[in-house]
């Protein structure tokens, strides 16, 4: 039998003495044996569980991608068909309503929205000032509402105006200029739509977020390609986990006299470089470097990514919601998916469920050789990282520890 060292490698693209030197060194220290091939056995049935329908015989890249796109296109229309039971305003609204009862947030420690007036009247956005019409500062935050404002500052003014704002103003905030209230999602008004439409124009999808403001955006721009709707669901949804993990992060450095420097670095990103980890170090990448370089070493070094926890935990909410309504609505197949994944015809398919969407939505707009495993593949390191520690509550409380060094030290 192949080992899990050349199984797991050719999956993530990585070398598999790499994998080797891993865990060996894992093993040793938490006395965990045996990790890897339990994992590639999980991984095999985590795939016969959702290719069931199909008989072995026929499981090809052409079929199984088709099987995995009928799966996901039948489960927006349940998604869909929950929607329209709930009472909302519109769609947006009532996609609003319902994310948040399926993802329960807890309350977070968030950035005044008084510093954000302050911000702009030290800044003043003179690009969003004339696109509305306004004389003044005082005028724009009379007419709308500030977290608003700053959810459209990276779409009108400059990327020079962005940075030399958040280098001088978030330099000088302190845990006195947060407070703790729930997170808060927004659905934009009309007023918004020209920048709503630049910013999918961009993005490709419709959701948008400010961590430190613990605020979502839906903007209100219709997406129709089929996927687009489950995408941007489970995205909304994945926003609610990443902002009650950065409140968790904002709390944590509160005490700390550079809380300021803490509070800029996470907003940034940063990533420590793969020349800074040592034998037993698993790197934190806090952003999907794929999108920047596919070719990015830290991509094929141990590393864990916050991101696909939070991806994890809302694809979970996603199939395991039992509504509130009489509508019928089963989405178990995508739970524990995000990180399986496996070959066909030598082509990789991930079983993620934001994969697959990106998948789909490129096929439906005839790209049909754009597929994407991107989520997958940091899914699977942080998961691999996951089973050596002894679970999510126990990966989570290491990423906390652990994220000020930017590595886990074994």
């Amino acid at each position: 039998m192949e080992s899990a060292y050349n199984y797991f490698g050719k999956i993530l693209g990585t070398d598999p003495f790499i994998l080797e030197k891993m865990d060996m060194f894992m093993s040793s220290k938490l006395s965990k044996k045996g990790t890897l091939d339990e994992l590639r056995e999980k991984n095999e049935l985590a795939m016969e569980r959702v290719l069931a329908p199909l008989a072995k015989n026929k499981r090809n890249f052409a079929s199984v991608s088709a099987l995995l796109r009928n799966i996901l296109i039948e489960d927006e229309k349940e998604l869909l068909k929950l929607l329209e039971s709930i009472d909302g305003q519109d769609e947006f609204d009532r996609a609003a309503i319902l994310a948040r009862s399926m993802a329960s947030p807890e309350q977070g420690f968030f950035l005044k929205r008084e510093k954000g007036k302050e911000i702009l009247r030290k800044r003043p956005p003179h690009k969003l000032l004339e696109h509305f019409g306004f004389k003044n500062v005082d005028q724009l935050l009379k007419n709308l509402e500030v977290t608003e404002i700053f959810s459209a500052l990276r779409f009108i003014e400059t990327d020079e105006w962005m940075h030399a704002t958040f280098d001088s103003a978030y330099s000088g905030f302190s845990k006195e200029d947060f407070e703790y209230r729930d997170i808060e999602i927004k659905v934009l008004g009309t007023e918004w739509k020209a920048v709503a439409e630049k910013f999918v124009a961009k993005k490709h999808h419709n959701v948008s977020h400010l961590k430190e403001f613990g605020v979502i955006f839906l903007n209100p721009v219709r997406e129709d390609a089929p996927g687009k709707m489950i995408r941007d669901f489970a995205l909304l949804l994945h926003y609610f986990h990443e902002i009650n993990f950065y409140s968790k992060l904002f709390e944590q450095y509160k005490e700390k006299p550079d809380f300021a420097k803490h509070l800029k670095s996470l907003l940034r990103g940063d990533v420590r470089e793969a020349k800074a980890r040592k034998e037993g170090d698993w790197l934190i990448v806090q952003r999907y470097l794929w999108k920047i370089d596919p070719k990015d070493e830290r991509l094929f070094i141990p590393h864990v990514n916050p991101e696909s926890l939070h991806w994890h935990r809302a694809e979970r909410d996603l199939a395991e919601y039992g509504g509130f309504s009489d509508t019928k609505f089963n989405l178990k197949i995508w739970n524990d998916e995000d990180w399986v994944a496996g070959f066909f015809d030598n082509k990789l398919i991930s079983f993620d469920l934001e994969d697959i969407a990106m998948s789909y939505v490129s096929y439906s707009e005839g790209k049909e050789d754009e597929i994407f495993t991107y989520h997958q593949h940091e899914a699977l390191w942080t998961h691999i990282f996951r089973a050596y520690v002894g679970g999510e509550e126990a990966l989570e409380a290491l990423l906390l520890k652990n994220y000020e060094k930017g590595i886990i030290s074994i």
